[in-house]
């Protein structure tokens, strides 16, 4: 009897979305791109290679039109930052951005993100930054949301000890769902007692201040990385 094994293709945390691109953002794309875009990684990625120095690395998960990564990478200047999208314009936006504010920090990933996590080498990310995730409301839904314990378990990997994971979101249940997935796992520490104080650092962008305009609270949460050998034990 022949043994077959059936594989089946990761769920995906994202939905594709359709949109116009302006003259400005096919331009961008096409002059930027080789620049400062990163292909999907099929190897280990190389940061040297990607930066043209070693510094402090940021990834930034989802980074919508590129006005926050634009805005923190700008502000920042001693870490680099690598940020993942997969809605074309937005990756066009943000590399028009990066050229108009001459931000040599900055590289983009268009695709998927945990593809490429998977690619990084493990302790070599300074923070990660997961901005308003699709919050997959519907419960038939909720395995593909980013926040899970198998993700948080595989972006943790990826940090160096002392590093922030940094979520947020404007949608209250995911809100409570990140808190207790980020909460047991055992090698992250809430830096703040429940939610974190909005950082000013973040900036608000049109996405964050319709939510605030419906109603809406914003949840920050920020967990820091602790040793292996301060790992809580996991559950029985």
């Amino acid at each position: 009897m022949v043994d077959v094994q059936i594989t089946h293709a990761p769920i995906r945390t994202f939905h594709v979305r359709r949109g116009r691109m302006g003259q400005r953002h096919h331009d961008a794309l096409s002059r930027l791109w080789p620049r400062y875009g990163v292909p999907s990684p099929t190897a280990a990625v190389d940061r040297v290679a990607l930066f043209g120095r070693r510094a402090p690395l940021v990834l930034e998960i989802g980074s919508g039109m590129g006005d926050t990564t634009v805005a923190m990478a700008g502000a920042d200047p001693g870490r680099d930052y690598l940020a993942a999208e997969v809605h074309t314009p937005g990756v066009a936006n943000l590399l028009a951005l990066v050229e108009e504010h001459r931000l040599g920090n900055v590289r983009v990933l268009r695709g998927d993100a945990l593809e490429l996590v998977r690619k990084l080498p493990p302790g070599c990310l300074d923070a990660v930054h997961v901005f308003f995730p699709d919050p997959w409301p519907k419960a038939r839904h909720h395995k593909r949301r980013l926040i899970q314990p198998d993700h948080v378990a595989l972006l943790r990997s990826r940090l160096v000890e002392g590093a922030t994971l940094h979520c947020a979101t404007d949608w209250a249940p995911y809100a409570e769902a990140m808190l207790a997935t980020l909460s047991a796992d055992p090698e992250l520490v809430n830096a703040f007692d429940g939610y974190a104080p909005r950082s000013e650092r973040r900036p608000r962008t049109k996405f964050e201040q319709r939510a605030v305009n419906a109603g809406r609270d914003i949840a920050d949460l920020v967990f820091r990385r602790i040793p292996a050998s301060r790992a809580r034990p996991g559950p029985p």
